[in-house]
């Protein structure tokens, strides 16, 4: 997994509350446990005019012009602005995989689904939850100027905006620590390796009949 850096990125601005797992990335599409090739399908009930047949790979797709990633600069955002409950409804962890294959690397909104916001840390992919003030506020600048950047600093916990406004988050540290690490969930067994060793080690001597091979 990526170390996440600071960066500034373009804000695509979704004005909906509750958005769901199943919007996020349909049932229709999780035919892979691989964490890439999910990004074509993001949203896809709202991204095309037309129904997609998961087994025609080579289907030619009605694009909705209306749908703000398919406009530019917006397809190439790197922050999503959401309203409250976003990532809500099924545990799948697909969503997070669809959204980081797009290229987004930070939603920012006033909550988040408990199971996708855990999911997320395990993914490289940052959910910061900012007062509604505040998203409103990012609401409104989204709206004034095309292509609306911020910058977002992990590290010292601020989302800064074009306009020099910075908007502070909390965070737990060890989710904080992961994602500037790099680690997921094997990474963070590893950095106890030592200790594993020492462990297995130890129970050899303890208990070494659980280490003995059965023969055939």
């Amino acid at each position: 997994m990526e170390k996440f850096n600071t960066f500034t990125g373009i804000v695509a601005a979704l004005d909906r509350s509750n958005i769901d797992t199943d919007a996020i990335i349909p049932k229709q599409f999780l035919k892979s446990i691989k964490r890439s090739g999910f990004g074509p399908n993001l949203f896809d009930d709202w991204r095309y005019l037309d129904a997609a047949n998961p087994i025609d790979e080579n289907q030619s797709r009605k694009i909705n012009p209306d749908f703000i990633l398919n406009q530019s600069p917006y397809d190439k955002a790197e922050v999503l602005l959401a309203r409250e409950n976003f990532g809500c409804g099924s545990s799948r962890e697909h969503a997070v995989w669809a959204i980081t294959d797009f290229g987004l690397k930070v939603v920012l909104a006033p909550s988040f689904g408990d199971i996708f916001y855990s999911n997320s840390f395990k993914n490289g992919f940052l959910p910061i939850r900012l007062k509604s003030e505040e998203i409103d506020s990012l609401f409104n600048s989204v709206q004034s100027k095309s292509g609306f950047k911020v910058t977002v600093n992990l590290k010292e916990q601020f989302v800064e905006t074009e306009e020099n406004t910075k908007f502070k988050f909390d965070i737990e540290a060890g989710l904080k620590e992961r994602l500037l690490e790099g680690l997921d969930d094997i990474g963070l067994t590893l950095n106890h390796e030592d200790e594993i060793h020492k462990y297995e080690q130890n129970r050899k001597k303890v208990a070494p009949w659980l280490f003995k091979e059965v023969s055939a």
